[in-house]
């Protein structure tokens, strides 16, 4: 079994804590990072944005990316949130392994 890692940006920290602590919480991810301040530059109804987000990284089983990605845009605040999945190729093994025992409950 694989895993993946799920990026999230969200409007502010607390809502990254709060999808974090849902989405491990229900043993959706093994683990959650935030990273409290990130700027943001891109289009948003034609105009050009920039604006201070947080960013989510969130660590699951390859067949869990789906329900995670479902949790994410249920709980999250934007119209159409940045939800993303990155494959793990390679990695601290012992560390992949804990992800799938985490998310195995």
């Amino acid at each position: 079994m694989s895993a993946v890692m799920i990026y999230v940006t969200t409007g502010s920290r607390e809502e990254a804590v709060a999808i974090g602590r849902a989405v491990v919480g229900e043993r959706l991810a093994a683990c959650a990072n935030v990273t409290p301040f990130i700027s943001s530059i891109y289009w948003w109804d034609g105009r050009l944005q920039e604006e201070q987000e947080a960013a989510l990284m969130l660590k699951t089983r390859r067949d869990l990316a789906d329900q995670v990605i479902a949790r994410v845009k249920e709980m999250h605040s934007y119209d159409c949130p940045c939800v993303v999945s990155f494959s793990i190729d390679k990695g601290n093994e012992d560390f992949l392994e804990w992800i799938i025992r985490e998310t195995s409950q």
